[in-house]
Parts: C-alpha cells; structure tokens; sequence
C-alpha cells in the first residue's frame, strides 16, 4: 500500500472509528464484540480503501462494511442483539436529574420495544431513525433498493408502535 493511501487510512480511522464503533455497539450491545468488530472494520477498510471511488460519503461507505463484518459475526453462530440501555448516554444542554430519569426512560422503552422486533426492522431504525442516514444511505448500507427501505421504515416503524401499545406504553410521549 503506498503512502497515500497509508496517510488516507490514518485520517479515516481517526475521524470515524469512534462513529463506527457507536453503530456496532448499536447492534451487538456489547462493548466487547463492538471493540472487535470494529477492529475487524478497519482491518477490512485498510485493505480496500484504494477501492473507495467517492459514489457515497465514506461514513456510509464505512458503515457498510461494519454491517458486513457484523453480519458475518452473525453467520458464526453469534446472534446480534440490540443494544443495551446501560450504554447509552443522553446528551442535552444542562438537563435537570428529573429530565434525564424521564428522557431515560422513555428511551427505555422505546429501545425495549426496537429490540422486539425482527433483525432488518432494527437495522432500518438504527440507520434512518437513529443514525438519521438518509434514505440513499441506508440503500447503499443494506445493499436495498430506495423503495424497499421506505417500506421498511414504514412497517418497522409500524411493527414499533404496534409492540409499544402491546407493551400498554403511550405511544405519542415515547416517539
């Protein structure tokens, strides 16, 4: 690999492997598979990022390959799982102990209820809901059409409301 690509690399895992790491956390819910999944990223991006041809922004281009190192984790006979409450942080300006223990628990619920659902419902939340990718991003990341992810969104945004009212939550304070 030339010097380039090396000093590329560099910049690359500096500016995003924190990122990376938080979407991988988002799927496995463990810090432990999250750190070596991410490693298992960068190894991946160290050798193909001469391949990188700019037809997404890089975050998406890195996130896709994430996905791909967390799915074969998955093909091992490791089960994903979403992520635990435990490891999320709420970050707001200030928030008064009340607002957090609220915000906390709403956020509770609605990961509880996300984690209820099947695999590629999670997986279309965490990126267009979550990770905020648009819709062109969360295609390029699943290896879907545009359509399917719109409708994706759709029923697991569907499936979601329909597990929060199962579980007797209150739909409009928790989404």
């Amino acid at each position: 690999m030339s010097d380039h690509y090396s000093i590329h690399f560099q910049k690359v895992y500096e500016e995003y492997s924190d990122k990376v790491y938080g979407y991988l956390l988002l799927l496995t819910g463990k810090k432990e598979v999250a750190e070596d999944l991410t490693q298992e990223t960068f190894l991946r991006v160290y050798k193909h990022i001469h391949q990188f041809n700019g037809e997404s922004q890089i975050f998406t281009w890195l996130v896709k390959i994430a996905r791909n190192v967390a799915i074969d984790h998955l093909r091992r006979g490791r089960r994903l799982r979403f992520f635990s409450l435990d490891k999320f942080s709420i970050e707001s300006c200030q928030p008064s102990p009340v607002e957090i223990i609220v915000k906390g628990e709403k956020t509770s619920l609605l990961y509880k209820g996300i984690k209820a659902l099947k695999l590629s419902y999670q997986e279309v939340l965490i990126l267009r809901k979550i990770k905020e990718f648009s819709i062109r991003e969360t295609a390029l990341i699943l290896g879907w059409s545009e359509s399917k992810v719109k409708i994706t969104t759709s029923r697991a945004m569907a499936a979601l409301k329909k597990e929060l009212k199962r579980r007797g939550e209150i739909i409009e304070e928790i989404i």
